[in-house]
């Protein structure tokens, strides 16, 4: 079967909801056991009662990726078992402003998750991944990380941070067997949306939607699910001559915006 996962151990963080549970159910349908990190416990077990449900192994685990001792203490205890052979760094938050309206405690906010909590994943998980001699990390950006979007400056940092992260994982580490690359999602249809437009805009739902749909070329949100199939490429077989490369998924935003 191409695309296959079969007996791979993954870990997930922000697995619970959007882009992160469309991977995790979609890497559990190809036979992989999920582990799934989560600041929300409830979401994360939910999540795991799913796969469950379809006959499929996953175990979940309430983490905050922005405390190194939380972090290390959960991926040592996976690792005790089983030594993961995929981690993808999908938890991050996000952030509306220029730099005017980022406040100190928003900056170390998106920095101690956006950033920190990749780094502290990471580099928990890398000892286990070298000594097994082979690996693959996946980290989820943005087309953010590539483009100037208006009022997204302290988002648009941290993502821009976890590119650049990603060139340097892949090339420390090619020369143990471990695998680095991540994908840049445009705007992806997620409960968050629905949320941030009812938040901001209230009342003008339709016609706000409308518009953040329409900023992509191709006319529309992208779906979690094509960003989960996107992310199950790279991290088969079938990607292993694949590293240190960005996958923007974007409906031509960065190219084609213009």
């Amino acid at each position: 079967m191409k695309f296959s996962l079969n007996g791979k151990i993954v870990i997930v963080t922000g697995g619970g909801s959007g882009i992160g549970k469309a991977i995790s159910m979609t890497f559990a349908q190809q036979g992989a056991k999920v582990h799934i990190l989560d600041a929300n416990q409830e979401s994360s077990l939910n999540v795991v009662e799913e796969i469950k449900a379809l006959g499929m192994d996953a175990f979940g685990y309430m983490c905050d990726v922005s405390n190194q001792e939380n972090v290390t203490e959960v991926i040592s205890e996976i690792a005790k078992n089983e030594v993961p052979d995929i981690l993808v760094n999908n938890a991050g938050i996000a952030h509306v402003g220029n730099i005017e309206a980022v406040s100190e405690q928003d900056l170390d906010k998106l920095y101690n998750v956006n950033i920190k909590g990749i780094y502290n994943c990471t580099k928990s998980i890398l000892p286990f991944m070298k000594k097994k001699g082979n690996g693959n990390i996946l980290n989820i950006a943005s087309v953010a990380a590539s483009v100037g979007i208006t009022d997204r400056f302290a988002y648009s940092m941290t993502k821009g941070a976890v590119l650049t992260m990603t060139y340097s994982i892949a090339n420390d580490y090619i020369n143990h067997g471990i695998r680095c690359n991540c994908i840049s999602p445009g705007r992806v249809y997620t409960p968050f949306v629905d949320g941030f437009i009812k938040k901001n805009y209230p009342g003008r739902e339709k016609e706000i939607f409308d518009k953040l749909s329409k900023t992509q070329p191709i006319g529309r949100m992208a779906e979690p699910q094509e960003v989960a199939d996107l992310a199950l490429f790279l991290c088969s077989d079938e990607a292993k001559f694949i590293t240190g490369t960005d996958y923007p998924i974007d409906g031509g935003f960065i190219k084609l915006k213009g």
